[in-house]
């Protein structure tokens, strides 16, 4: 039986670092021993920054982002482009598209994809809201920027299916974005480019 390497403390940090997308138990390893090296400079720091986020983060209720206001700055922003809503997956597919400064409309987060395999049913994503949003009078494009995957793509034919009956103009992302690829892992440049060349569906 192996003795653990480390006290309690040092092994629950490890534990939960590694739960972390992209690190491992190896890499987390790493991490915890570079934040003990420079306790002073990162390890204190950190707890607040954490502490400070369980605290003042929360969803906005009306596209799903993360924010430490609801409505988020997006929601809120009045030169934000109220006729185009952009459907994303994830917070993280939403940054990735703010960072490629492609889209100057409003987003709306569904918290994930349709999947039979894993139990995802319509009503188990933020799709209610969108469908409540997209029949506001000023919108006028909804653009489904789903990853290129089944799943991906299921939902959004899904998703046109069920705005069919409203009057808007449905888009989907173009060229730029390869069959199985993640938005969130694509360049700001090839993000771009899909944005420009959405396409109706």
């Amino acid at each position: 039986m192996n003795a653990s390497i480390a006290g309690p403390e040092i092994e629950r940090l490890i534990q939960l670092l590694s739960k972390l997308p992209g690190l491992g138990p190896r890499s987390a390893r790493r991490a915890v021993l570079h934040l003990l090296k420079k306790r002073e400079a990162l390890m204190g720091p950190l707890a607040e920054a954490l502490a400070d986020a369980a605290e003042k983060i929360s969803t906005c209720s009306t596209c799903g982002n993360v924010d430490v206001t609801d409505p988020c700055a997006i929601c809120a922003a009045p030169r934000r482009d109220p006729a185009s809503i952009c459907v994303v997956e994830t917070v993280g597919d939403l940054w990735a598209l703010e960072r490629a400064n492609a889209f100057r409309g409003r987003y709306h987060v569904l918290g994930g994809t349709l999947s039979a395999l894993d139990g995802v049913r319509p009503e188990d994503l933020n799709m209610a809201g969108l469908f409540e949003r997209a029949s506001a009078p000023e919108v006028t494009e909804i653009v489904l920027a789903l990853n290129a995957t089944v799943d991906g793509q299921t939902t959004a034919h899904y998703l046109a299916d069920r705005l069919a009956g409203i009057d808007v103009q449905i888009t989907s992302l173009a060229r730029g974005v390869p069959v199985g690829g993640e938005l969130d892992y694509l360049d700001d440049g090839t993000l771009a480019a899909a944005f420009r060349s959405r396409r109706p569906t």
